[in-house]
């Protein structure tokens, strides 16, 4: 994995540092061992000449080893020579073991005293799990030089004489293959700890670099979901507010019912409202191709983006050719008049740049107001930010009755300008007639002037955000040299079991603050949980590599049947008995936990289902991998046997008749009988063996394992000490004039230390690697929550069928856009709605029931909510390309329409999407009847309430697309939705007016329509148009 992501180096460095840490920690124990070592020596010996000798064969290679080791402490020198981190560790151990040999050689030499090895088992462990050898291959090569070095030793250093002890007893050659075992069961706890050792790290290594991504996704999501948050209602308007309004999208997207809806809406009394208007707009989506109106759209809204960002002026959206902005709602701004106006005269400049380098038959009618608004949010499916208020109107009549190429201005906004600024002019005789502006007394002005050029330059960006999913950045960050970086100091600041020295000098003992304690030293024994809760959980985890510690446990028991076999009298038929049983019983338990692997291999490349048998030993070791009792169970029925191994060569000893043979022995200098007794040093180094593979044994409690180890050290010294004194006794020494029997429990005891060592160290970085599992577990389910809420954040401005196809756009930094040949888009318009705010509030109620309703025809139907512009309601069907073939057939909308020719007509999906809108348009009548029936039955202001609704309906092609540059944007053009929004704004109220096409194709669906009459249409002249035939009961006819 780490090579895929190709973080081998990284990992390697990381491995290298873990490994170094350890150093300190061998060291500190390699001095102790041999001070201890010394004191027994000084303690227990009586030749102090000897002892001179032994001291010096123990200080000089422990020593030296020591200061080789203490070179790897300097970073420095590593960095410029990595090389040497191996090589002296295979120096330090080559030390060791030639110090110890040598001690055996020279007594064998000077005093033909033929003494035990001493370190050797130590020695070949610490290879394994304290030396920072990088390769585990390495590891293995010097653990068997050196065990075949100490053979070769063993094997010259013969017994003789009467110092040779009770070592006459046992065969020589017997002798020498159990050594062999002995080196060969070491060498391969050691690789099995190395292994694990190796896992554990890179799984950690792993996480940390997972952790370092969810948390750099995580960063980056809530900027993006800041950014998405700030295009529905601007941070600097209400930031109070952002919580709220994400809980409403979110309710948006899973639709409850509610009886009250909360309203997001502030007051704003001092601001400048700027409408702009592009002239020939109609003609420019009628005939331009989608790419090429996408891109000058892009332009232009984009140049007006940047624009309004440059004199910090608020744009609110733009419906089709109208852009709409407000100064000084984002910051109290005294000038905000003049924000505004200077925005207008760079919009006029910025669209005269775009005609000309597009060759475009386009222009600007720009209107500005200065009073007060409403500004927020309403609804709760698709909610934008939007501005209400009398004021508001005025901008808009101001933008309607202007002149093109022009700012139009009323009398209130042009008291707040500096004249000599400007070019003014008195306002059109147009804007003298208008009914609104005349009723207020208002005079208008025409402005004119110079842009500043920063203000007017074309849009290179296709959003000033970049979006994107958490999949996408986290592989697009996999390859970032900063992920890099910020995956190192993390790395860093992890916390480790061995002891860093130059953290110590820089910190002066004392961690980091970055760093976070999650495991802490109980007594400074055991690592413990600072959260007790994590403890139960990583008890219970379950255990992957249970076969792999079973097939160690497997190995272990098959070489301990065979010492036990060779150290046990001959004709012991329970012995052989007890071997046979041990061996079956291990083989069974290895067969189970390997059998599921051994079928996978076996039919990997076939298809079929397992017999009972085989599921049945497949839930037992998948109960045994997840419940910890059950494993504990079968460690312990494990070392049981092994308990069992070792009694029996125990019991097998007839120690009269040994006293007795050695006794002659040493008088007559008779032959010694063999298997009178077992080999002490044999039965020395089985327990030994047998302590190392009780921490071996992965995923059991750390705490358990050193209490049974503690119980067979002190069964051990029973057995040297209490039950056979004389046979240890008279066995061969590791040291000159040090009693057997305290050499014996020395090599036991170092091996419990040693061991006890490493898996504190490896159970320190178990747990932190669980905590950490347990918190990149967090950081992923807050990362898939983020990631869910941009997605929602985004459908909440773009239809859901667009957010990926426009992700993926913006990833190519290209621009989205769509032609649809059938599209049907509806205007809606609650009628006589003042715009204060208790009307408002009667306006949210109205609008979110309406959410509701397009929530229920979205999912099944495929009608999207487009936006809502002051009273009006705009939705289209048929923008779903995947699902253009609805299964209608069995819907509620055919049990209302009599369709005729029906077979005929299910061919034609385009033409359900008419239905399906017109039906929507109908249920939102019903809406508003149920609302009205609702506030009737109430204590309310009746003059808030109404009771009416036109709507218009078109349907044709159209175009869509997204646009805009500081916040993406989605609508749709073309003369279907020109003409929808004509069938509203000509059309009566309680009335569906829709286009003669559409009611052919509703008359086809066996739904009446009335000619109305011919009607005129900006734009377009006298049409036909058609009323759908509603009933009073608000049903077809």
């Amino acid at each position: 994995k780490c090579q895929e992501l190709d973080l081998e180096e990284t990992y390697e460095g990381y491995k290298m540092r873990l490994m170094r840490n350890y150093l300190p920690v061998f060291s500190i124990l390699h001095a102790l061992i041999t001070v201890v070592t010394c004191l027994l020596l000084t303690i227990l010996s009586e030749n102090w000449d000897l002892i001179v000798i032994d001291i010096l064969f123990l200080v000089c290679p422990a020593t030296l080893t020591i200061l080789i080791l203490s070179v790897y402490t300097n970073e420095k020198f590593l960095k410029r020579y990595p090389w040497t981190l191996t090589s002296g560790s295979v120096l330090a151990a080559l030390v060791m073991a030639i110090g110890d040999m040598g001690m055996c050689l020279y007594f064998k030499h000077g005093h033909h005293w033929p003494l035990n090895n001493h370190f050797d088992m130590y020695i070949i462990c610490v290879i394994y799990m304290f030396l920072p050898i990088s390769s585990i291959r390495a590891s293995l090569g010097v653990g068997v030089i050196i065990s075949g070095g100490y053979v070769a030793c063993d094997s010259y250093i013969e017994p003789s004489g009467s110092r040779a002890g009770l070592e006459l007893q046992t065969n020589i050659f017997v002798r020498l293959l159990m050594d062999i075992v002995h080196y060969i069961c070491f060498n391969m706890l050691g690789l099995f700890y190395r292994l694990l050792n190796d896992t554990l790290l890179r799984s950690s290594f792993l996480d940390h670099h997972q952790f370092v991504l969810e948390e750099g996704w995580l960063r980056e999501a809530r900027v993006q979901e800041a950014q998405l948050l700030n295009s529905i209602l601007p941070a600097q308007i209400a930031k109070s507010l952002h919580e709220t309004i994400k809980e409403r999208i979110f309710k948006g997207n899973r639709i409850q019912r509610q009886s009250s809806h909360f309203m997001s809406i502030q007051m704003h009394p001092d601001v400048s409202i700027l409408y702009a208007d592009v002239v020939n707009y109609t003609h420019l989506t009628t005939t331009l191709p989608v790419e090429q109106l996408v891109q000058v759209l892009h332009d232009l809204y984009g140049r007006f983006d940047i624009a309004a960002k440059h004199f910090k002026v608020q744009r609110i959206k733009f419906l089709g050719d109208c852009y709409y902005c407000v100064a000084g709602m984002q910051e109290i701004n005294p000038d905000n008049a003049k924000s505004a106006v200077d925005l207008g005269i760079a919009m006029i400049a910025n669209i005269k740049e775009v005609r000309e380098e597009r060759n475009l038959d386009i222009d600007m009618r720009i209107g500005v107001h200065t009073g007060e608004l409403y500004a927020g949010v309403i609804g709760i499916e698709k909610i934008q930010l939007d501005i209400w208020g009398k004021d508001v109107e005025i901008a808009n009549r101001l933008e309607s009755t202007g002149q093109a190429g022009y700012v139009h201005v009323s009398s209130k906004t042009l008291n707040n300008l500096d004249l000599n600024e400007y070019t003014v002019k008195p306002g059109p005789e147009k804007a003298q007639r208008d009914p609104v502006l005349q009723e207020l007394h208002m005079k208008t002005y025409l402005i004119t002037g110079v842009a500043p050029r920063e203000s007017v330059r074309a849009s290179e960006l296709i959003c000033d955000f970049d979006i994107q999913l958490r999949q996408t950045f986290i592989d697009d960050t996999c390859d970032n040299p900063t992920l890099s970086l910020q995956l190192k100091e993390k790395l860093r600041l992890t916390q480790v079991a061995g002891i860093d020295f130059r953290r110590c000098r820089k910190q002066k003992w004392k961690r980091p603050e970055t760093e976070t304690n999650d495991v802490i030293w109980f007594l400074y024994l055991f690592p413990e949980f600072k959260d007790k809760n994590l403890s139960y959980e990583y008890s219970y985890r379950p255990d992957y590599i249970l076969k792999y510690s079973v097939s160690m446990s497997w190995l272990i028991g098959v070489m301990l049947i065979f010492c036990q076999a060779a150290a046990i009298r001959s004709g012991c038929v329970m012995c052989i008995y007890l071997d046979v049983f041990a061996f079956v019983l291990l083989s069974i338990i290895a067969f189970i936990v390997w059998y599921k692997k051994f079928c996978y291999w076996y039919f990997q490349n076939t298809r079929g289902e397992y017999k009972t048998f085989s599921c049945t030993i497949f839930k037992v070791v998948d109960h045994l991998q997840r419940n910890s009792s059950s494993r504990i169970a079968l460690y312990l029925g494990i070392l049981i046997i092994y308990a069992f191994l070792m009694a029996m060569i125990a019991v097998n000893c007839d120690l009269n008749l040994f006293e007795i043979d050695f006794i002659f022995n040493n008088i007559y200098e008779y032959e010694p009988r063999a298997h009178i007794c077992f080999c002490p040093w044999g039965f020395t180094n089985t327990m030994a063996l047998m302590i190392g593979m009780t921490f071996t044994f992965a995923h059991i409690s750390f705490n358990l394992k050193t209490l049974l180890a503690i119980i067979e050290i002190v069964a051990f010294i029973i057995v040297v000490f209490n039950e056979y004194t004389f046979l240890f006794h008279h066995s061969a020494t590791t040291f000159s004039f040090m009693p057997a029997e305290y050499a014996h429990t020395f090599r036991v005891v170092l091996t419990f230390i040693l061991f006890y060592a490493k898996d504190r160290q490896m159970e320190f970085n178990s747990k932190s690697n669980f905590k950490m599992n347990m918190d990149l577990k967090k950081k992923k389910k807050a990362a898939e929550e983020m990631n869910h809420t941009i997605i929602i954040l985004l459908t909440n401005i773009l239809p859901s069928h667009v957010v990926e196809l426009y992700l993926s756009n913006v990833a190519k930094h290209e621009l989205y856009y769509e032609n649809y040949e059938m599209v049907s888009v509806m205007f809606a318009m609650l009628m006589n709605f003042k715009m204060d705010l208790p009307s408002l509030r009667v306006l949210n109620d109205l609008i979110s029931e309406f959410d509701k309703l397009i929530y229920i025809y979205r999912e099944y139907y495929v009608v999207e909510k487009i936006k809502v512009v002051g009273c009006t309601y705009m939705a289209a069907c048929g923008l779903d390309f995947s699902l253009a073939s609805l299964n209608i057939k069995k819907s509620s909308l055919f049990q209302e329409a009599q369709i005729r020719n029906f077979d005929s007509y299910m061919s034609a999906d385009e033409d359900h999407t008419v239905l399906v809108m017109t039906t929507f348009a109908l249920d939102l009548m019903r809406t508003l009847r149920a609302c009205n029936e609702a506030y009737s039955v109430r204590p309310f202001d009746r003059a808030l309430s109404t009771g009416s609704i036109a709507i218009g309906i078109s349907s044709g092609p159209i175009m869509a697309g997204v646009v805009g540059a500081s916040h993406p944007h989605y609508d749709i053009w073309g003369n279907a939705v020109n003409m929808a929004s004509r069938m509203e704004t000509t059309g009566l109220e309680g009335h569906i007016q829709v286009t003669k096409e559409s009611a052919n194709i509703l008359q086809n669906f066996g739904i009446s329509c009335t000619l109305r009459g011919m009607t005129f249409v900006k734009g377009v002249g006298e049409i036909p148009t058609y009323f759908v035939d509603i009933g009073p009961d608000l049903t077809f006819l």
